[in-house]
């Protein structure tokens, strides 16, 4: 299973339920790399995609205590446990964890890879953050990226391995 996120220099990740940055070719690389694939998330999360609907061409499962819920184009678990039965049977590259924070801190550890974007700058405002994998153990980069320079802010793709998996 893989994480797939984008962080400021704080590794912060959100504010008030939106994400801290626009970034045109992030938002194509998380396309290209989590398409026809499965992607695990939150409710709150999924309530921020346009419309609030699922990801097109992506299996969709939805984390949330709501025992109630129900959104077209949805698998609901009751857990993030329950979230990783229904993806039993997902091959484990194309099985994404997409936030938010609360998901990610209970995923991380099952995760072989993060697929993170780092911002080079911190955003004004943020409530949300993702685990610094810097001063985790077991979290290595596997790769990193030349600098990507868009909307005001420079970036770059790194890729880190769970080296205890």
């Amino acid at each position: 299973m893989n994480a797939i996120v984008v962080v400021d220099s704080r590794w912060a990740i959100g504010c008030e339920g939106r994400l801290l940055f626009s970034l045109p070719t992030d938002m194509k690389r998380f396309r290209s790399l989590t398409l026809n694939g499965t992607v695990i998330l939150g409710r709150k999360t999924l309530d921020t995609f346009p419309g609030g609907r699922p990801l097109p061409k992506r299996r969709n499962i939805v984390i949330t205590r709501n025992v109630d819920f129900d959104r077209e184009g949805c698998e609901i678990a009751g857990s993030p446990e329950a979230a990783l039965e229904l993806a039993a049977d997902t091959p484990d590259d194309q099985l994404w964890v997409i936030g938010g924070g609360s998901v990610y801190t209970a995923l991380l550890n099952k995760c072989k890879r993060v697929y993170l974007t780092k911002v080079d700058a911190a955003a004004e405002n943020a409530d949300t953050f993702f685990p610094n994998l810097d001063k985790l153990p077991g979290w290595e980069i596997e790769a990193t990226s030349d600098p990507v320079a868009e909307n005001g802010v420079t970036y770059r793709f790194i890729d880190y391995i769970n080296t205890k998996l």
